[in-house]
């Protein structure tokens, strides 16, 4: 029976760095898309997705089971990232939210989901439209931005998400309220009479 990302950490914690591996594997693709998202530059996910395993590894024996391993891991990747954009110690890169950093199977679904085989001039409408997206959620401020990268591509639900922001779960929902009426507002000439529905990035958990 595979043990839950819980019982690693508490092994990781007793001393068996063999769990702290698979921890490592299971979440670097997601880490690194996330971090990715957040400070758009691929050769600076990469260096923090490091520094972060590296913090984990060294808060193990402070470790204590009160969330879910993934709520403690996105905080510290989030105060990470706040802190590089703060920073801004890498250059910035000119990035498609909705282009994964190494492409990752364990990545969230994209806002945005193209057609299997599209036309040319579908493409390019598709491309269009991702930088339309990408530049509506980059103009975001910092922890509205992050609260609708941990809702949409990492699918946490409001709870993981305040204790990922340490924020009441009341604030988070302003937070992602206010983060969302802004992106229907810039994205609503994207939107296709009839097909608010679909297009609406706006549904939560």
């Amino acid at each position: 029976m595979a043990r839950s990302d819980v019982q690693l950490m508490l092994d990781v914690k007793a001393g068996d760095d063999s769990s702290f591996d698979l921890l490592l594997r299971k979440y670097r693709s997601p880490l690194v898309n996330f971090l990715y998202r957040m400070v758009g530059d691929t050769g600076a996910a990469e260096d923090l997705a490091q520094e972060v395993f590296l913090r984990v590894y060294r808060a193990r024996k402070q470790y204590a089971p009160s969330a879910k391993f993934t709520t403690w891991m996105f905080r510290i990747a989030t105060n990470v990232a706040l802190n590089e954009r703060r920073d801004g110690r890498h250059r910035r890169l000119e990035v498609s939210i909705d282009q994964p950093a190494d492409g990752g199977e364990n990545d969230a679904p994209a806002l945005e989901v193209a057609d299997r085989n599209p036309g040319i001039e579908h493409e390019l409408i598709a491309r269009d439209r991702a930088a339309v997206i990408r530049r509506a959620v980059e103009a975001l401020p910092e922890k509205q931005r992050a609260a609708v990268l941990l809702h949409k591509y990492q699918e946490m639900d409001y709870d993981e998400i305040a204790r990922v922001l340490e924020c009441s779960e009341s604030a988070l929902k302003s937070l992602l309220f206010r983060a969302y009426e802004t992106l229907r507002t810039e994205l609503a000439p994207l939107v296709e009479p009839g097909h608010a529905a679909k297009a609406s990035l706006g549904a939560g958990k």
